[in-house]
């Protein structure tokens, strides 16, 4: 049982960690991988437990088997919001809330994750999965996704509401081997499900930058969990091989993952005030990661309102080059034409910054020609909304923002933002904006350099 408890805990940890990595700024990638990972952390403690037959780690497991089934139901609120529009998450925060109440109440009375089986333990299953079937509905009614994505997830869900097999596991109402073979495939599903979401939302290919990371995981999964297992095979010390193997594999596991942060650390620490070549090794390595990442797809194929998504995450993007390495928008005619006239090679970092040069111009294009630098009349708008945020970098409803360090023009513009223009109209601004850029940028697919 060690050795498939490994395995789940090895898949587990490897997705959590991979989401994470893709991008840390996305709430719906940051709760896919709590949940990931904190099914991956029950896994290790129900195994330790059952060998050390600790009753204090089970009382420690009932709280910490809620975590998977909450960060899932977050997830699926998450999935839900409207892509162009943008949505207050008082509401959807106050219902995970509700959720994770009533889950820790069930653990409560349950006392401990051993059986047999208590109300508590009902509370926790009701809570759980009442919750997370009810946001699949609500999610699939609303999900403006390709069909792979909400089959993956709704096969997913099911399996993980009706079966929430990880307190199912330690009250041995189905065989261990089991429960353990289900939750394998669950959570493979679910976490492929948010990243294709991811890969389908950015316009970016996903199997090969998966497939590299899948592979080294389990190339060095093998390497370090595997001593353990013979370790465990042929000694008699198993409480403390069982803890080796999962502190094994979940340190190697994320050196291979998050290897790129953690190289970041490194470089800070050993060249300290060197911040060129820090930062000259840091956009090699963004370059790297993207490229996997590069879509192939022609934009030639792709309809209006896709190619209008891309052009708006490219916006986004503006000041991330790592980003707009992996952008589809990098292979635009226009951008060939710029780098065939500047004589500059055919490089991923050079169409990511012509890229950028590209936007930038088309936002320029949007300020009126009425003179000054700043306006707040409608014929504004669309300039200000993704000039001053994404070119300049004010950001005006950040928690403790201030305009220290902007000049007197972006000070203007930060002083608007804050006190006449509410969040939700800037984001239906941008989105509008971005449309207009998009259909500018389109015509260049058939009509040349423009």
């Amino acid at each position: 049982m060690a050795g498939l408890s490994g395995v789940v805990f090895t898949l587990s940890w490897w997705l959590g960690l991979y989401l994470l990595a893709r991008d840390p700024r996305k709430p719906v990638l940051v709760l896919a991988a709590i949940g990931l990972t904190g099914f991956a952390s029950v896994v290790a403690l129900d195994a330790v437990r059952v060998v050390s037959g600790s009753a204090l780690l089970g009382v420690v497991e009932i709280y910490l088997v809620a975590v998977p089934g909450v960060a899932w139901f977050a997830v699926l609120l998450e999935l839900s919001r409207p892509r162009d529009r943008w949505r207050d998450r008082a509401g959807e925060v106050a219902l995970v809330a509700a959720v994770a109440v009533a889950s820790l109440v069930g653990a409560a009375l349950a006392g401990t994750v051993d059986g047999p089986l208590r109300p508590g333990h009902w509370v926790m299953f009701a809570a759980v999965s009442l919750s997370t079937l009810g946001a699949l509905v609500y999610a699939a009614l609303r999900w403006a996704q390709p069909r792979p994505v909400l089959g993956f997830a709704a096969v997913a869900t099911l399996f993980f509401a009706l079966g929430n097999a990880i307190l199912a596991i330690p009250l041995g109402l189905v065989p261990s081997w089991l429960a353990l073979a289900a939750t394998g495939v669950d959570i493979a599903l679910l976490g492929v499900a948010v990243a294709l979401w991811d890969a389908f939302d950015e316009g970016q290919a996903l199997r090969a930058d998966m497939l590299r990371s899948c592979t080294g995981t389990a190339a060095v999964a093998l390497l370090f969990g595997g001593q353990v297992l013979i370790g465990l095979a042929v000694t008699t010390e198993h409480v403390a091989l069982t803890v080796l193997l999962f502190t094994s594999l979940a340190v190697a596991v994320a050196v291979n993952v998050l290897a790129d942060p953690l190289a970041g650390l490194l470089d800070r620490i050993a060249f300290g005030r060197s911040s060129r070549l820090r930062a000259d090794r840091a956009a090699l390595r963004s370059t790297e990661a993207a490229l996997p990442r590069l879509s192939t797809n022609p934009l030639n194929e792709v309809d209006d309102e896709t190619f209008a998504r891309l052009t708006r995450r490219a916006l986004s993007h503006y000041g991330d080059l790592s980003k707009l390495i992996a952008s589809p928008l990098t292979a635009l005619p226009i951008i060939d034409e710029r780098l065939a006239a500047r004589g500059a090679p055919d490089q991923p970092l050079e169409r990511a910054n012509e890229l950028k040069a590209v936007l930038a111009e088309r936002i320029a294009a949007l300020k009126p020609r009425t003179g000054g630098d700043f306006g707040t009349t409608e014929e504004w708008r669309y300039y200000n909304s993704l000039y001053f945020p994404y070119v300049v970098g004010v950001r005006a409803y950040a928690q403790n923002a201030t305009p220290a360090g902007l000049d007197p023009v972006a000070r203007q513009a930060w002083q608007w933002f804050v006190t006449e223009v509410p969040q939700r109209s800037l984001h239906n601004w941008q989105n509008a904006a971005a449309r207009l850029i998009a259909a500018d940028l389109r015509g260049t697919l058939v009509g040349g350099t423009v």
